[in-house]
């Protein structure tokens, strides 16, 4: 029977020409959403962007006072106040009474202020750090979603093509059922199959909704937008992530984080040097006395150390060789993660080629050869079914395991790779 095969003639026709329609219109379309396009709405739209560039504008704000002196005071008192006799209370009788008005500076140590001054920068520095990391996250996400739509989608293209497919072959069955080679049970294979098909079109349906819903935490509502182009395809290399492990944004962090550390340990050690102040005041007296003027030096006396500076000193260097096993600990973490990301990167190129290669064309052959035996009487439409199958998995999984692979590429590339960290 030629019926089949001139069937799928037509299938591959319709689909050929059902893409050339589709890719015209999405030249036509200016709201699709490139893989670039989807980076670059998520680096300017991203309210956790917003976020963490608000908050390294903070720190660069307060670091600019960080260095200055603390404001003056101005000084109000009453000197030489009677509170018993005649004049109690008196300011305007013939007493030693004074009004005084003056103005106040404190002088903390230079040591001090400039610890003070690193450690805001260090905090400024560390503010940026963490606002590069949480760009790496959100540009990471939103390729991530991406990717993972764009799956979605390719894997229903094929179904709804099945779909299609599916219905020529339950016409085939019931043109061989009309002429006789065929038993009636036969014309259920084709409709049970179909049923299959539908419930695979639902489970990805609902996958490329979630990957919607993740995308639209970072880019709003263009994250509905029809998908246009691919995802790039990175070269990875593992000496080259080896070599830029120590430049991820979440192991660079630690070196402002240390620089804030040390600061605060020599503004602790600075505690041992005194601050001083200086004081100008007028005193009014009664008229009969003349006015007088009044400077006046004052200093800290840090003559307990043992009880006071040294225990902070020392809480600074232990939150500092904290600090130091941190950074060890989270640099062991992504070397542990980059060499499994590696290998599962490994793994998903060999068993996407494998897939490509030999399991698809495979399933393919036997799908062909199953039809060619039904047609000659030879096989039993249950063998061509269950081929069918086996093809529409191998098909479905190929799709899947390239998604999967352009997703971990994504994750190391802008974890580790050239660009990783940078604005799209």
């Amino acid at each position: 029977m030629n019926l089949f095969k001139s069937c799928t003639i037509r299938l591959l026709r319709h689909a050929a020409l059902l893409a050339l329609s589709l890719g015209l219109s999405g030249l036509a379309r200016a709201d699709a959403l490139s893989f670039d396009d989807a980076l670059k709405l998520a680096a300017r739209q991203a309210p956790a962007l917003a976020a963490s560039a608000a908050q390294a504008e903070a720190a660069r704000s307060a670091a600019i006072p960080a260095g200055e002196l603390p404001d003056p005071k101005l000084v109000l008192g009453i000197d030489n106040l009677p509170v018993q006799g005649p004049d109690r209370f008196s300011l305007t009788r013939d007493s030693m009474t004074m009004q005084r008005i003056g103005v106040m500076q404190e002088f903390p140590n230079r040591s001090k202020r400039k610890a003070r001054v690193a450690a805001a920068q260090g905090k400024a520095e560390l503010a940026e750090a963490e606002e590069r990391t949480m760009r790496l996250a959100v540009i990471r996400e939103t390729a991530l979603a991406w990717i993972a739509r764009d799956t979605a989608e390719r894997q229903l293209a094929l179904i709804d093509a099945l779909l299609e497919e599916n219905r020529l072959f339950e016409a085939a069955v019931r043109a061989r059922l009309a002429g006789g080679m065929a038993m009636a049970a036969d014309i259920i294979a084709p409709r049970q199959e179909a049923a299959m098909i539908e419930e695979r079109r639902d489970e990805l349906r609902a996958r490329r909704e979630q990957a919607i819903a993740v995308l639209r935490r970072w880019i709003g509502d263009a994250a509905a937008a029809p998908l246009e182009g691919e995802a790039p395809d990175w070269a990875i290399a593992h000496d080259t992530l080896l070599h830029r492990l120590h430049q991820h944004p979440e192991l660079a962090a630690f070196d402002p984080k240390g620089r804030v550390l040390d600061a605060e340990i020599d503004e602790a050690a600075a505690g041992k040097r005194p601050d001083w102040a200086v004081e100008l005041a007028y005193q009014r007296r009664g008229p009969q006395f003349d006015d007088m003027a009044m400077f006046q030096l004052s200093f800290d006396l840090p003559l307990f150390p043992a009880s006071r500076q040294d225990p902070m000193i020392a809480a600074r260097r232990a939150e500092r060789a904290g600090l130091d096993a941190e950074r060890e600990a989270a640099l062991r973490e992504h070397a542990a993660m980059l060499e499994a990301d590696w290998a599962e990167y490994v793994r998903l190129t060999n068993a996407l080629r494998r897939q490509r290669e030999v399991l698809t064309p495979l399933a393919a052959e036997r799908v062909r050869l199953a039809t060619a035996d039904w047609r000659s009487g030879r096989g039993g439409l249950d063998e061509v079914i269950m081929a069918r199958r086996e093809r529409i998995d191998a098909e479905l999984k190929t799709i899947q395991i390239a998604g999967e692979r352009g997703q971990m590429a994504a994750r190391l590339h802008y974890a580790y790779g050239e660009t990783g960290g940078e604005q799209p």
